[in-house]
């Protein structure tokens, strides 16, 4: 059984380390442990049959509308597309096909994708439904050194290891995990944080007592790599999250962290290790601050329903007539799914950063909230 082995692994990796490991490590060796890790194995989980949907394979509108922020930037010059964390597919044969009926294709179209189960399903997946376009299709196993097009990614920074910390009377622990044989069961202990975490956590604006939390130290990172490779272009991430003085508001006292388990959600990271997803909401605050830091400007911050009305939702759903039910209902629901405040439209989130990029981009032209970050 692989949470089984998974757990094997992870004890053991505890034993040669003292016998504990960082909460960010264990949440590592969850989700991407070598062939045993969340998204390596071979388990499904996107879409009805997995563990959770995400918008593009909730509606093809997703991936249409998103083709027309991109579009004008591929006729400005960038004709070079990667996509972070390209999952099953769905995304790139929407946005290829759209971007195609734009009269405005990428020379390249390049994948990064950890996990071989899902790039060989988003081959499949292409092959199906955009068999033209995968000649300019490469995958990669990562970030390439210098980079001039456009990055997006959609549902890539919560899956990113995070570190959890918690304040006790104004002193601030680091969030570590061991292991208790007798139950076969991981568990939370804390140690005082120290180094970068610390620093990271007296920036924040912490409640002194009984206040748990989580910081994304590697999505910063992550997002300074990016920059620093990025000669010229547009960088666009989807994912759920707050600005910061929401995302540590006093009352969120038990933090963002949530697990994904066949279509039900709930807090416990220790179960089943490697068949579930582990997750956190996003600090956009720190991924804008993270840019600067790489030399990227702030291009655009607003809510995906927003985001979707400015790039022309309505009109792609108004290209199929209303009497036409047995067409147009579907759409219409999947579109509600989207922009609908109940359901992702305002949890949901898109940030744009970039180097070299003049005038305003399609997606911000109203409703833009840079300035809450």
């Amino acid at each position: 059984m692989v949470s089984a082995a998974l757990t094997r692994a992870i004890e053991q990796e505890m034993a040669e380390n003292g016998g504990r490991l960082s909460f960010s490590r264990y949440m590592e060796l969850a989700l991407y442990a070598p062939g045993l890790g969340y998204y390596m194995a071979g388990a499904r989980k996107l879409g009805r049959d997995g563990d959770f949907v995400t918008a593009p394979e909730i509606s093809p509108l997703f991936g249409r509308t998103l083709a027309r922020q991109l579009a004008p930037l591929v006729a400005g010059g960038l004709e070079e597309v990667l996509e972070i964390g390209a999952g099953s597919g769905a995304l790139a044969a929407d946005l290829l096909t759209e971007l195609e009926r734009l009269g405005c294709l990428p020379r390249r179209y390049l994948m990064l994708e950890l996990s071989s189960d899902l790039r060989s399903r988003s081959r499949d997946t292409l092959a199906a439904r955009a068999p033209r376009h995968l000649e300019r299709v490469a995958w990669l196993n990562g970030l390439p050194p210098a980079f001039t097009g456009i990055v997006f990614g959609n549902e890539v920074l919560d899956a990113m290891p995070v570190h959890r910390v918690l304040r006790r009377h104004g002193d601030t622990l680091e969030g570590f995990v061991q292991y208790d044989p007798a139950h076969d069961r991981f568990y939370d202990f804390e140690l005082p944080a120290t180094g970068p975490l610390l620093l990271a956590a007296q920036e924040l604006p912490l409640p002194e007592d009984d206040y748990r939390t989580e910081i994304q130290l590697h999505a910063r990172a992550f997002i300074r790599t990016l920059g620093d490779a990025l000669a010229r272009g547009a960088v666009f991430f989807f994912d759920y999250g707050f600005p910061r003085h929401e995302f540590y508001h006093p009352q969120r006292t038990r933090g963002t962290l949530m697990c994904h388990y066949r279509h039900r959600a709930h807090d416990d990271p220790y179960f089943l290790p490697g068949l579930q997803d582990i997750t956190t909401h996003i600090d956009f605050s720190a991924i804008a601050r993270a840019g600067r830091d790489a030399g990227m400007d702030l291009l655009g911050y607003t809510n995906q329903a927003q985001f979707l009305v400015n790039c022309g939702l309505t009109s792609l759903l108004s290209e199929t007539s209303p009497e036409d039910v047995a067409a147009y209902a579907p759409l219409a629901a999947q579109a509600q799914k989207l922009v609908s405040p109940a359901e992702m439209g305002e949890l949901f989130k898109v940030i744009a950063l970039g180097k070299g990029i003049t005038g305003p981009l399609l997606g911000f032209q109203h409703g833009d909230k840079s300035g809450a970050l």
